[in-house]
């Protein structure tokens, strides 16, 4: 009885395999569902895109590290929320604990793709560290990441405040004012809002100097993870065409074996027909000479019955003389 094929499950065992075991996998799955008569199921399964190195390398991690999964996106969640609320210190102890955790998880993650049996560089590393950035700035890309099917390496969005995170990590803190300070400062009352607006004021503009220094730096991230993606598919096509090349050699060879039995067996073929030639015309020749010796014996055989029938005729004449 066969086994009924479901797309979840199918999607959750193709990107657990290494990208190399994973188009053949898919081939073979989208035909079980094309056999048991579901062709809308078999279409979805064949439309599955290979995982490139460092996506598949992301997959890994969410599948062997559920916990330290959690614990990521609980710290993009707290980033977001510190930088909407403007929390400075917050901002500040989350972004270090970012960097730490960013760093540990892509090492981790490059040392669970070695233990799988597929090593990878350091460029995949990179690119492991941008999908987790990406994680911690993008609730969506989070929730992608999570699901452990990703294809490609993802990026933050532009605009997002992983630069002002960095902004608001190295601005001063506020310590406490001395009482000479306190009693030079106007006083705070509720009927004097000039200090407090001007203070939002200055935060407002180093709110959006950073977070045009985030656009900045992002644009500048996003080049490069373009650039790798590029390069990246630059490589998948040069392995795909190098495999290509390798089929095409492999099947020339081996055309080339056939070709040469094919020769040897004609040419022994053509010896063994010159033989059966000339043992031919040897018969031919044999029986030639068979035939003029019978000729010659059949000749001699009735000169003797002639002699004889002489013979006997003048044996009967010299009786009747007598």
């Amino acid at each position: 009885m066969r086994r009924a094929v479901d797309w979840e499950s199918v999607a959750d065992e193709l990107y657990g395999l290494r990208p190399d075991r994973f188009t053949a996998a898919r081939n073979e799955r989208a035909l079980a569902a094309r056999t048991a008569g579901d062709q809308v199921l078999a279409a979805r399964i064949r439309a599955l895109r290979r995982p490139t190195l460092a996506a598949w390398t992301s997959n890994l991690l969410v599948r062997e590290r559920p916990d330290e999964t959690r614990a990521l996106v609980a710290l993009g969640e707290g980033l977001r929320q510190a930088h909407h609320e403007l929390d400075g210190e917050r901002l500040r102890e989350l972004s270090r604990r970012r960097h730490a955790v960013v760093s540990a998880l892509a090492r981790e993650a490059r040392q669970l793709a070695a233990d799988a049996g597929q090593p990878v560089g350091e460029d995949v590393q990179h690119e492991v560290e941008a999908t987790l950035h990406a994680v911690l700035a993008d609730p969506g890309a989070a929730e992608e990441w999570a699901a452990g099917r990703l294809t490609k390496p993802l990026s933050a969005p532009v605009g997002f405040d992983a630069a002002a995170t960095d902004a608001a990590a190295h601005r001063p803190a506020r310590r406490p004012a001395t009482p000479e300070e306190a009693a030079k400062a106007p006083s705070r009352s509720p009927g004097t809002g000039t200090a407090r607006k001007a203070e939002k004021e200055d935060k407002e503009k180093q709110r959006r100097r950073a977070e045009e220094e985030a656009a900045e730096q992002r644009a500048r991230r996003e080049r490069i993870e373009r650039a790798r993606e590029e390069a990246a598919m630059a490589r998948r096509e040069a392995e795909e065409r190098a495999e290509e090349h390798q089929r095409a050699e492999a099947e020339r060879q081996r055309a080339q074996a056939d070709l040469h039995d094919a020769e040897q067996r004609a040419a022994v073929l053509a010896e063994e027909l010159q033989r059966a030639e000339e043992r031919r015309h040897t018969a031919a020749a044999e029986a030639r000479g068979a035939r003029d010796r019978a000729r010659v014996a059949d000749r001699s055989a009735r000169h003797a019955r002639h002699r004889a029938e002489e013979a006997a005729e003048r044996l009967a004449r010299a009786a009747d003389d007598r």
